[in-house]
């Protein structure tokens, strides 16, 4: 089915329903604000055809491939690094241009199909989830034979160039499952084979097997790793993919990965971000915490089991205690608050929301978090969020991906829970 064709078949379907105005939909006035800043940020971002900076993409500078004698391995990696740690946006000089990221178009679809789930589309948008199911379907890694993607831009490690494009499974996780939502939201066959197609390229490409019996999926296919919350992530998508299609072979593995995971979680709660020897993983953050949690516990959930359970409630509370501040400021790290990033401010909602069944208080402090991230990193006068909030000043840079993306997505998920239950700050004093 052509786009086009798609689009109108998505119009047909669905005439969209603004819950507000048909007063199913009664939102209190932080939850309106809320409301009021979701549809600015979504106009924002497709008024920009969902294209934009990224931190990592100083390696798309059209000067810096114009001076093929800075194109090593250190000044690729010096350049990316000092593009993504200036506060001031260094890509109009370097002539970076702006450029979709699949994994940032998978958000936009998964937040729009939730929005619209919630009686709350925002206007003008009705084609808009065929168009963006169909580009995310042009964007997919070239010269790979199952369905897999990468990122927009090349990008240097300390020993390894990662071409722009080359699939790894957090691009192609979140890409799979948008377009699980768009497959559970038409019902058109064809988006849950690639799904299918590509957790057989994680299982095939990306699985390897631990010395204890268990497993784990790497990152990327150009070197073997143990990234917590990489490898969850795939598990969880796997796990989701063997409920829908029924084929058993995805599950086992992605139980042994989820087994290996918990294995290395430490006795207080908190995961490590990665497994490797070097001092460059072993460090604890909020957002890849909260990719742990609720990996685990959509694991459980597709899986139908009570396996994880535990570990989850033993890492939540870790999180709890360690990644907030009473005003609602998300901490980065585990031991020092700045600097206070937007992805934290994201996760944590989510994460929050996620785990409201744990204690009502939960979705109290979602609010809070969410407060302070509107009060401090959200230009009212642009229409975007800011990055990332340090001790002596803001990171002001509009990035697609990383913060309008995610917040897009952040929204979709507290708009849902306020329409469907009682004000998430009821309780809040």
């Amino acid at each position: 089915m052509r786009a086009d064709e798609a689009a109108r078949v998505t119009e047909s379907r669905l005439e969209p329903l603004d819950g507000l105005r048909a007063g199913l939909v009664k939102f209190d006035p932080f939850e309106e604000r809320v409301h009021q800043v979701a549809l600015r940020l979504w106009h924002y971002c497709q008024e920009r055809q969902w294209a934009g900076a990224d931190p990592y993409d100083a390696l798309n500078s059209r000067v810096f491939r114009a001076l093929p004698f800075l194109d090593f391995a250190w000044a690729r990696l010096a350049l990316t690094q000092l593009v993504k740690r200036s506060p001031v946006d260094l890509r109009p000089w370097l002539r970076v241009p702006r450029t979709q990221n699949p994994k940032g178009l998978a958000l936009f679809l998964a937040s729009l199909l939730k929005m619209e789930r919630a009686g709350l589309p925002p206007p003008g948008c009705a084609g808009e989830p065929a168009r963006l199911a169909q580009r995310l379907l042009e964007l997919r890694s070239p010269g790979v034979t199952s369905w897999c993607w990468g990122y927009n831009f090349s990008w240097q490690t300390r020993f390894t160039l990662v071409p722009a494009g080359s699939p790894n499974i957090i691009c192609t996780t979140f890409v799979a499952n948008a377009l699980l939502d768009w497959h559970e939201r038409t019902g058109e066959s064809r988006y849950l084979e690639i799904a299918a197609s590509a957790c057989q390229f994680i299982l095939e490409v990306l699985f390897w097997e631990s010395g204890d019996g268990l497993g784990c999926f790497s990152y990327t296919p150009l070197w073997k790793s143990e990234v917590h919350n990489a490898s969850l992530l795939g598990a969880a998508l796997l796990c989701r993919v063997a409920r829908l299609t029924g084929e058993a072979k995805f599950q086992e593995p992605a139980l042994r990965a989820a087994r290996r995971a918990v294995k290395m979680q430490h006795a207080d709660g908190a995961w490590d971000y990665g497994e490797s020897d070097q001092p460059s993983q072993r460090w604890k953050d909020n957002f890849h915490t909260g990719y742990n949690l609720c990996g685990l516990r959509t694991i459980g959930a597709q899986a139908r089991t009570p396996e994880f359970e535990p570990a989850v409630r033993r890492g939540f509370d870790y999180y709890l205690a360690n990644f907030f501040e009473t005003n609602g400021a998300p901490k980065y790290f585990h031991d020092r608050l700045y600097p206070i990033d937007v992805h934290s401010v994201a996760q944590s909602v989510i994460t929050l929301l996620t785990f409201s069944d744990f204690h009502p208080d939960n979705r109290v402090l979602a609010r809070r978090v969410l407060q302070w991230g509107l009060e401090n990193l959200w230009d009212e006068k642009r229409g975007y969020f800011y990055c990332q909030k340090q001790r002596h000043f803001t990171v002001r840079i509009p990035y697609m991906r990383w913060a309008q993306a995610w917040m897009v997505w952040t929204f979709a998920n507290f708009l849902e829970h306020a329409a469907a239950g009682p004000a998430a700050g009821a309780s809040d004093k």
